[in-house]
């Protein structure tokens, strides 16, 4: 089309030639090129395009006639640059501020339109682990050698009706410390026995009555039975728990919680079932308590013990022994440690008779019994987690509880101290214990804590009797000035004593110390999710559509 006189007229055969002949680009009707036509064809080519994305911003009616029409007719001449300079300017009068601002106001009240919506990632942010409480049994006895018997209650000693979710028990001297057990083969005997007397006593049915002690715990098929069938799945306790595979985790729970349908792992095996019929002995039908770990060294005897539905959410388990005996290295002396995690959350048992004496200067030996257990106990790395750092010494742990006979004296004379318990004035005699004189020095446990001791010396008494050894002529011989020897110590942040308490069962000339601790465990949520590293979004699940912001424009024209 052509412009004349300010009117559109259609177009020619001769402006369709003309404009073939100018390349398109005359607006004119001359055949003829001048120089002026040529700068004035330059400048219309130039203003096409401007004119094409300007003509986009009219309203919607008007830009699309346009467009077409200009699409179809490809060949038009250029309107002239003061007609393009008014459409410009009156373009940027349509879209002044104010229909900018009706504009921004209808795209948010148009329900046509929507954009992302993030209301729901605010609703129940959950951090990924949160703390729990476990209750956690600590209990040392030194059994001078003894052998259990099946009338020895258990029950005063681990306070059952207490109900905690962990029983760590050591014990010392479960062997007498003679040249063959020491050098020759330990005797396990009595560590089989003291489990028996310990599963009876966790796991005692409610309807217990005295049949329940009618058959004997200590017969050999029983024992037999227990050692090898009260454990947890030890090869499941000591691999790696960190998987976040659900389909492993539980797996690996239904193995550790009820293996074959039943709290052993026997497994109903013929041969077993009629060893023990023919014994006359039967099996706790569950237990509510299962064997974690125990170890034997010479004297030095370890165990722990954990509810039945907790068990499978223990893992990392390794276990280090160090003898500190005979010549620095036997067992007679020295340590068994533990090693586990709790859900999250690292612990380190430690059980140790450390060197005896009471001459002055003997509590020495005993701060290098403790500097060589910490410095020379390692713990092998099970963990295929490379991003989860799993202790390998005792110090590394988050949470680390010291048991035994520590053997630390007091450095008073047996005269001075048996004036002072005779007047219970058990203060004064707490200020000569030589653990609480070294600790305050600095000179071994640095850095950790023991509750207030609010109970008589442990150590030594009369065979059977409440009163201290060399109090009568009988028991001259062996006299030792009354001490507490048998102590429990923690380290790591997360932890509370509840008790701090002694038992007093006559069947050693020790006492024995238990301690009841609330323990923080670190576990992990199980609705973690992707959506922020480090936190879950229990929220309600997002469409796609909700996720996917609709284009528009801030401006309308």
């Amino acid at each position: 089309m052509n412009v004349t006189a300010g009117k559109l007229r259609p177009n020619t055969a001769d402006d369709t030639m003309t404009n073939a002949i100018d390349g398109g680009s005359s607006s004119t009707t001359s055949p003829t090129s001048t120089p002026d036509n040529s700068v004035k064809a330059e400048k219309k080519k130039k203003s096409i395009i401007p004119k094409i994305f300007s003509s986009k911003r009219n309203s919607r009616g008007n830009s699309l006639e346009d467009i077409n029409l200009q699409s179809s007719d490809g060949n038009e001449n250029a309107e002239s640059d003061g007609n393009i300079t008014s459409r410009r300017t009156a373009s940027l009068q349509e879209a002044s501020p104010s229909t900018m601002r009706r504009g921004l106001s209808e795209r948010h009240s148009c329900t046509g339109i929507e954009s992302l919506d993030l209301s729901s990632f605010d609703q129940s942010m959950a951090p990924a682990t949160t703390f729990q409480d476990v209750r956690v049994f600590v209990g040392t006895w030194n059994v001078g050698g003894n052998t259990p018997n099946q009338g020895l209650d258990l029950e005063d000693f681990l306070q059952a009706e207490g109900s905690a979710d962990i029983y760590v028990l050591g014990f010392q001297e479960i062997v007498p410390l003679n040249a063959g057990n020491v050098l020759v083969v330990e005797d396990s005997e009595p560590a089989a026995k003291w489990l028996a007397l310990i599963s009876h006593a966790l796991n005692k049915p409610s309807d217990d009555s005295k049949d329940s002690k009618s058959f004997n715990i200590f017969h050999k098929p029983y024992l037999k039975a227990l050692s090898k069938n009260l454990r947890g799945e030890s090869e499941l306790l000591k691999a790696c728990n960190c998987s976040r595979d659900s389909v492993i985790a539980n797996r690996r729970a239904r193995k550790l919680t009820d293996p074959c349908g039943s709290p052993f792992n026997y497994c109903h095996d013929p041969s077993m079932d009629d060893l023990l019929s023919m014994a006359e002995i039967s099996l706790p039908t569950r237990l509510n308590y299962q064997l974690v770990a125990s170890k034997q060294m010479v004297g030095i005897f370890l165990s722990i013990w954990a509810r039945r539905e907790l068990v499978k959410e223990i893992g990392h388990l390794r276990i280090s022994c160090m003898g500190r005996g005979i010549m620095g290295c036997l067992g007679n002396k020295g340590c068994i440690s533990i090693s586990m995690t709790l859900h999250q959350t690292s612990f380190c048992f430690v059980c140790s008779h450390l060197a005896s004496g009471e001459k002055e200067g003997d509590e020495l030996r005993r701060n290098s019994d403790v500097a060589e257990i910490l410095k020379g106990t390692h713990f092998p790395r099970t963990c295929k987690n490379p991003s989860r750092k799993i202790p390998e010494r005792i110090m590394d742990h988050d949470r680390v509880i010291w048991l035994g006979d520590l053997n630390y004296r007091v450095g008073v004379s047996y005269e001075e101290a048996r004036l002072l318990l005779e007047d219970n004035d058990w203060n004064s005699l707490l200020e000569k214990d030589q653990l609480k004189k070294e600790r305050e020095a600095g000179r071994v446990f640095s850095g950790w804590n023991e509750g207030k001791i609010l109970f008589a010396p442990t150590y030594k008494y009369s065979h059977n009797s409440d009163s201290y050894a060399g109090e009568n002529t009988k028991s001259r011989r062996k006299r030792r000035t009354p001490a507490w020897c048998d102590r429990i110590l923690w380290r790591g942040n997360g932890i509370e004593q509840l008790s701090y308490i002694r038992g007093e069962s006559r069947f050693s000339d020790h006492r024995p110390v238990c301690g009841v601790f609330a323990v923080e465990v670190e576990v992990r949520n199980k609705n973690t999710n992707k959506f922020r590293k480090g936190y879950s979004c229990a929220g309600t699940k997002l469409d796609f559509q909700e996720c996917t912001p609709q284009r528009h424009s801030f401006c309308e024209f």
